[in-house]
């Protein structure tokens, strides 16, 4: 035993002695051992409270819950916006939608004069990369870009066969453990887990053949109590499971080669689940989403924080646990201190926001919204609101095809409110107190009892607006008109319709 002791000391002793000896290159490839490895699981239209570790009982998410007991759970996490693309924008580049042009219009280009965290990482010495979703849908290459702004794919591994239509054969635990074997030795890691789930198509009653019951399903205040939308939403849940079920196997993954203890695990959703009145809408149901983040060996677990958070936050908090220094021009602010000595958040309000999203209106126009969120109330400003906010009747595409929205469109005056609620006219300014009316639907903006707060959120968000250069806020908010869309267009809307084009109506650059 002593034998072995002494040769143990001496091989620390050499190993320090090494460090100070042959030079910087090595003491670089040390420290780069001791920054944490990160892991990022982003679910495609998740929308919060679906999940078990907050109460939620008809979907199971045992690995978003490990990780939610092993670390923080966030009950007041925000997307930047309620539409993957230019939420992925702008968590990649820690700014709002209104700050990085044609990037925050939803399946638009992404210009590379924007610096998104990964990049940072991987010029820090990170090995970086993503599987299935990284930011899109929208045109990286014609931004300047030679790959996605997430990193390098990782999609070639997939799967024989999945258990039901709509979910996506892509094999994203396997293609993670392809990443793993490419990393160099020495290198931290980066990875984005994007799963295409629970976005739609899903399979009809597929929550039902997996065993789930009608009783299950929780039905948000917004959406008629019926056996399809209850049925509806199962199928959703479904979907949230699968992209829990690979979660899993990549935490099992990094268990098996000692990785996790020093691996920040975040899982979260992009934006508010597929459904009338959520998805593209800045309510709760659009914005709000579950997060939950471990560093076993920097955090401690077991606590939930109601602290507000928003996703132009993550690329900030990534890069200083990395050791990494943020660019002056991200508006998100780290929130390594709540991780890791229970510290407050770092803010008290969250800002939200969207554009176009899909080819909805005349001249494919948008549905310009900005939005505060504070712990106790919901502003929206709504700068056109002579524009359907669903988009043009009678089709609404907006809102995703679903037996929820043909419910609603085929039976609109049995359901005469929630139609109302998912594709009605809306006015200039919308208020909620959010603890006592979470699925938005009682507008106090008009009440003369609330004229103080509306007053006070307006004129906080208006000021905030102009001081980061948003166009809606100084007058040329047209400009967000003209950015292209690079996915399907309708030329049965009228006006223009020119794929991968601006409109030359609004067009102020070349």
């Amino acid at each position: 035993m002593k034998t072995m002791n002494r040769r143990r000391f001496l091989k620390q002793v050499a190993a320090a002695a090494a460090l100070t000896t042959i030079g910087p290159v090595a003491a670089r490839a040390a420290e780069r051992n001791q920054r944490p490895n990160i892991l990022f699981a982003i679910a495609d239209d998740w929308s919060w409270p679906h999940a078990g570790s907050y109460g939620a009982t008809g979907v199971k998410t045992p690995n978003f819950d490990r990780v939610a007991a092993e670390g923080v759970l966030f009950n007041n996490a925000f997307t930047a916006a309620p539409q993957c693309s230019p939420n992925r924008a702008a968590t990649l580049t820690g700014r709002h939608i209104w700050q990085i042009e044609e990037a925050g219009t939803h399946a638009s280009i992404f210009p590379s004069k924007y610096t998104v965290f990964p990049d940072l990482l991987e010029r820090a010495g990170y090995h970086i990369g993503y599987t299935n979703k990284g930011w899109g849908p929208g045109d990286w290459k014609r931004g300047g870009w030679d790959r996605n702004p997430a990193g390098p794919a990782y999609n070639h591994k997939v799967l024989d066969d999945v258990p039901y239509e709509g979910i996506k054969r892509t094999d994203y635990a396997k293609n993670f453990e392809a990443f793993i074997e490419a990393r160099p030795d020495d290198a931290p890691f980066f990875f984005w887990y994007g799963a295409a789930e629970p976005h739609r198509s899903y399979q009809e009653r597929s929550g039902l053949a997996a065993g789930k019951s009608l009783d299950d399903a929780e039905v948000p205040g917004f959406l008629p109590d019926t056996e399809v939308v209850r049925s509806d939403i199962l199928d959703y849940f479904v979907e949230v499971e699968w992209f829990d079920k690979h979660l899993g196997a990549m935490l099992r993954k990094l268990e098996q080669l000692g990785e996790l203890d020093n691996t920040i695990v975040i899982v979260t959703g992009d934006n508010g689940m597929p459904f009338p009145r959520a998805k593209a809408n800045i309510y709760e149901f659009g914005t709000h989403v579950p997060m939950a983040i471990m560093w076993p060996q920097k955090a401690k677990g077991g606590r939930v924080t109601d602290a507000l958070m928003s996703f132009i936050d993550i690329g900030p908090t990534i890069l200083e646990a990395a050791g990494v220094t943020a660019p002056g021009a991200m508006t998100g602010r780290s929130f390594v201190s709540l991780l890791t000595e229970n510290a407050a958040g770092p803010r008290d309000f969250v800002l939200t926001g969207r554009e176009r999203h899909t080819h909805a209106r005349y001249d494919n126009l948008g549905y310009p919204s900005r939005a505060i969120r504070t712990q106790d109330f919901l502003y929206i400003r709504n700068f056109k609101p002579d524009r359907w906010p669903a988009g043009d009747p009678e089709e609404f595409h907006d809102i995703d095809g679903s037996p929820s929205k043909s419910l609603l469109l085929e039976n609109r005056d049995e359901y005469a409110r929630h139609f109302d609620l998912a594709v009605g006219k809306r006015p200039e300014e919308e208020l909620f107190a959010i603890k006592e009316d979470p699925y938005c639907l009682n507008n106090l903006a008009g009440q003369p009892e609330y004229t103080d707060v509306r007053k006070e959120l307006s004129t906080r968000l208006m000021e905030l607006l102009r001081q980061q250069g948003d166009p809606r806020a100084l007058g040329q908010g047209d400009i967000f008109e003209s950015y292209p869309r690079v996915s399907g267009m309708r030329p049965e809307l009228g006006g223009f319709a020119e794929r991968g084009e601006y409109n030359p109506k609004y067009q102020t650059k070349e």
